[in-house]
């Protein structure tokens, strides 16, 4: 994985960004694509109108003319603006959605570089989703074969049993980014009671066999990422601070991604996101 300072946007990105925020400057594109610092100030000023552009596009110009990271970092920061005037996020129950007045902690959580630029990658992330299956040895002779895919949390589990702690890092991060993940943007799925198996309820090899409800979510969330953060290989990715930070204020780095799910993207999550349909 990429340090989350290193990621460059495609010339498709670019050319989205200059040409809806100050078209003047397209001649000059080739040396604004380089810095790094200009692009990042474009992004801050105008994520809201390139958004607002982005939604014009139809559903394969969405998938194909820009990158799944970019669309995720101008959501994410439309986001942010948009809570900021909103004053309040909401908090689902069983019966109806409460309204929460936390908006300006999530403004104040999101004004962290860091943490958009980490949850555009984790977004960006489930766009495509892996299976695997591996020979696991039983007792010498014997060999079973494990199955499991980085959407499946209770396989995730499964397999980080058997591997050794120097390799579990990116084991570690997806489960915890798969529960940021489906409580931001698919809460739906998520039980809003205590009670850890629903049988049937869960869609096959959706999400792990078990139906879990958001605070188990939460706490294996902050769980997983503590490990994550703990872990030798946070430090060498440059992902100790912002592991940390998830850990300590994961509750609240899921009320964005409620926010773009039920109002940026709600009738594109499947598009964007084909492994959860």
């Amino acid at each position: 994985m990429h340090s989350p300072s290193t990621i460059e946007f495609s010339s498709g990105d670019i050319y989205l960004l200059i040409s809806t925020v100050d078209p003047d400057l397209l001649s000059k594109i080739d040396s604004i694509s380089s810095d790094h610092e200009f692009i990042e100030n474009m992004m801050e000023q105008g994520a809201v109108r390139v958004f607002h552009r982005i939604m014009l596009l139809d559903e394969n110009e969405l998938t194909t003319s820009i990158t799944p990271r970019f669309l995720f970092e101008v959501l994410l920061r439309t986001a942010r603006f948009e809570l900021k005037n909103r004053g309040y996020t909401v908090e689902r129950s069983s019966s109806m959605k409460v309204p929460v007045f936390d908006s300006q902690d999530v403004v104040d959580f999101m004004e962290n570089r860091e943490v958009v630029r980490y949850l555009a990658d984790m977004l960006t992330s489930f766009t495509k989703i892996q299976s695997y299956t591996i020979p696991i040895r039983v007792r010498k002779g014997f060999w079973r074969r494990i199955r499991f895919n980085d959407m499946d949390i209770d396989s995730l589990m499964r397999y980080c049993q058997t591997v050794e702690e120097e390799s579990r890092f990116k084991i570690y991060k997806r489960i915890a980014d798969l529960c940021l993940f489906l409580l931001g943007i698919f809460p739906e799925y998520v039980t809003p009671v205590l009670s850890s198996s629903f049988p049937g309820q869960t869609g096959p090899g959706m999400f792990g066999r078990m139906r879990r409800s958001a605070r188990e979510y939460i706490e294996e969330g902050r769980r997983f990422y503590k490990l994550a953060a703990e872990h030798q290989d946070s430090s060498r990715a440059g992902l100790t601070g912002v592991m940390l930070l998830l850990h300590e204020q994961f509750d609240l780095a899921r009320k964005p991604l409620n926010y773009i799910s039920e109002n940026l993207i709600q009738f594109k999550k499947v598009k964007l996101f084909p492994s959860t349909s």
